[in-house]
């Protein structure tokens, strides 16, 4: 291994040794007390030490790094207290998870660190939100975001680092090619020579680099991080290196040839560079045995601390209370001015009035740009505040979700159009595994609102007329609306856009342009959690929400003789269970109807509910009513059929002759 010192100093070179040889006596311990079952999983990074290192002294402290579980090395050389890595590998509260994650699945924002997830792709997306945001503030910033070679088989790979590219975000994408994605061997993961080869598919620059010689990966990182400040781009950066030991301890090596491993122990990145130092007399044996005995010593007493640290304790209102970043409602009342316009232009109107409001909103979306959406919602918007807030995207959800998040992190709001409900399936995974989670995981805000453009009644077919959103109430983290009306269309997503958490925010396409009203010109707000009462009757309750509040409202004006509660929901998390509790115990009859399919849908947790809380007031059984459980037919005769719209008046008639 050839080392050139590129003009540093003694003590840097020093310095260097010293970052690479802390984490590795971290892991060596580690391994002891995973033998003794002090500490429940270990995935280590022995023999790839100089890359975390390397990467994370040749950046700013203010400049973000996202790890991944070979990563020690970011932790130490960022100064992470020991103590407190220590009690997060334990489960203990002093640690960064409160014991909800575990190993090295959790950020902070003191030491600029943001986590991975399981799912590893993710944090692709979220630099580049990081890094966007850093070129919206004017900040002069690089951003590092590591992966192993095994997740450039992802799809979110691909999407980042083609949104980086599109967009000239200065990004770091740094590669870890260790040979091995758990027991696969690269040979069977991809074709390409170099992992680096991908880049030119995207018109990125891209390097390879030795990542066990310590003075290459700080010296390419220093001048390469730099450059990216002055002429921001992503660079793809290849770092050869090698895994010493199993994926995960448990795993073992037995599937690497020992040939292969002895060859990559002769590399060892630490040892050749001790030798490198002691031939140039900058380290002695003396200093070597000094500097152990430090490390030895600093991290004996940090663990001592963590031990100590009494197991962790909580309480049921402790983990509820951390799903969500606490938020204190602001209410904003409207002026009296107003103007009688459609749902689609409600929520047009709230989002320009949400632009002005708050100067760090980027709206991200599919063709929202110069063409104003598919829906038109955000036309005009880029003449109002730039395409740098108003930003087309590449036709990859799942990549633009992380962004938003990555947006979120650094200090910015984002509120995505989801040209389709339907398309959400494509960023499914960082809605429901990152931003759903990461409040509570490691108290992180995600504040991202998610338009939902969704529903039948068009003649769309099966992939652009679903209404999904039993696909998120079932997900602790994510804030759900789902208004009817134009009024609550504006204000709603006022608060939305307000709220810190994550929202899916639905609107239904064929109510866009069918449904007007009387809506308030000025911004205002309107609460989540809070139910509609549209009509009073003494008869039934009827509960529903979105198409089907017009479907009941249609059917009640026509049958003056049902006297029924009508109750629109509005929000479906928050739920407001009480106004539907407070109208049961009224009536004695319970209809609830969904444009879903039933089976699985919002409707059976509501009509469960009610017979757990309203029992003894019900003079029937709580009926659902839903969508037929296939997928939604194109031809208006079969969507017809499958709407529950013909089949309510029925049902409403036998439930209330019950």
């Amino acid at each position: 291994m050839q080392f050139q010192r590129h003009g540093l100093s003694n003590e840097e070179l020093l310095n260097l040794y010293k970052a690479m040889l802390k984490p590795r006596m971290i892991e060596e311990k580690m391994l002891i007390l995973l033998r003794q079952g002090k500490i429940s999983k270990w995935f280590s990074g022995i023999g790839q030490e100089a890359i975390s290192a390397g990467v994370t002294l040749a950046l700013e402290p203010e400049e973000y790094i996202l790890p991944m579980h070979r990563n020690l090395g970011v932790f130490t050389n960022r100064n992470v207290p020991l103590n407190r890595l220590f009690a997060q590998w334990q489960g203990k509260k002093s640690g960064f998870t409160k014991g909800r994650d575990r190993s090295f699945h959790f950020g902070t924002q003191e030491f600029k660190i943001v986590g991975m997830i399981s799912h590893l792709g993710p944090q692709l997306g979220v630099a580049d939100g990081i890094a966007l945001a850093d070129l919206l503030q004017g900040n002069k910033r690089a951003t590092a975001v590591f992966t192993g070679e095994g997740a450039t088989s992802e799809g979110d790979f691909h999407e980042a680092l083609n949104i980086a590219a599109v967009w000239s975000l200065p990004v770091l994408f740094c590669v870890e090619n260790n040979g091995y994605g758990l027991s696969t061997p690269t040979n069977e993961q991809f074709r390409c020579k170099h992992i680096a080869d991908k880049g030119k598919g995207y018109g990125m620059e891209s390097y390879i680099i030795d990542g066990n010689n310590i003075l290459e990966v700080y010296s390419r990182l220093k001048a390469l991080s730099k450059s990216i400040r002055q002429r921001p781009r992503p660079l793809l950066l290849e770092f050869k290196t090698f895994r010493m030991r199993g994926h995960e301890e448990a795993s073992g090596t037995k599937y690497v040839p020992q040939q292969l491993l002895d060859e990559w122990a002769a590399r060892d990145p630490i040892e050749n560079y001790v030798q490198y130092l002691k031939e140039e007399k900058i380290l002695t044996e003396e200093m070597e045995v000094e500097i152990k005995k430090d490390f030895i010593h600093e991290i004996d007493e940090n663990l001592q601390l963590a031990f100590e640290e009494e197991q962790i304790d909580s309480t049921e209102s402790i983990e509820l209370d951390d799903v969500f970043k606490e938020f204190t409602y602001e209410e904003i009342t409207a002026t009296e001015e107003k103007s009688n316009i459609r749902l689609v232009d409600a929520v047009s109107a709230g989002l320009r009035q949400s632009m002005e409001k708050h100067e760090n909103l980027v709206l991200l979306g599919q063709d929202i740009a110069d063409y104003g959406g598919v829906f038109k919602v955000t036309e005009g918007f880029t003449e109002a505040f730039g395409k740098e807030r108003v930003r087309n995207t590449p036709i990859c959800e799942s990549a633009v979700v992380s962004a938003a998040m990555g947006l979120s992190i650094n200090k910015m709001k984002a509120v995505m159009e989801m040209q389709f409900a339907d398309f959400v399936s494509s960023g499914f995974n960082p809605i429901v595994n990152y931003l759903a989670k990461v409040h509570y995981r490691w108290n992180e805000a995600a504040d991202v609102v998610i338009r939902m453009p969704c529903g039948a009644g068009v003649g769309a077919g099966p992939f652009h007329s679903q209404t999904n959103e039993a696909w998120f109430t079932k997900t602790p983290g994510l804030k759900v609306v789902y208004p009817a009306f134009p009024y609550d269309a504006k204000g709603l997503l006022a608060t939305a856009i307000n709220d810190p958490n994550p929202v899916l925010f639905f609107e239904h396409k064929a109510l866009y342009r069918s449904i007007y009203q009387d809506v308030p010109d000025s911004y205002y707000t309107l609460p989540f959690g809070k139910a509609s009462l549209l009509k009073t009757g003494d008869d039934i309750s009827v509960v529903t929400y979105g198409a089907g509040v017009h479907w009941m409202l249609e059917i009640l004006e026509n049958h003056p003789e049902i006297n029924a509660d009508l109750i629109d929901l509005r929000t479906l998390q928050p739920l407001d269970l009480e106004t539907v509790y407070s109208s049961v115990r009224k009536s004695g009859k319970c209809l609830i109807v969904q444009e879903d399919s039933l089976f699985g849908g919002i409707a059976s947790d509501i009509a469960a509910s009610v017979m757990e809380n309203c029992f003894q007031s019900l003079d029937a059984p709580v009926r659902r009513l839903g969508s037929m459980e296939t997928p939604i037919p194109f031809a208006r005769s079969l969507e017809d059929l499958y709407l529950p719209k013909r089949r309510i008046l029925e049902e409403l008639k036998s439930l209330l002759d019950y």
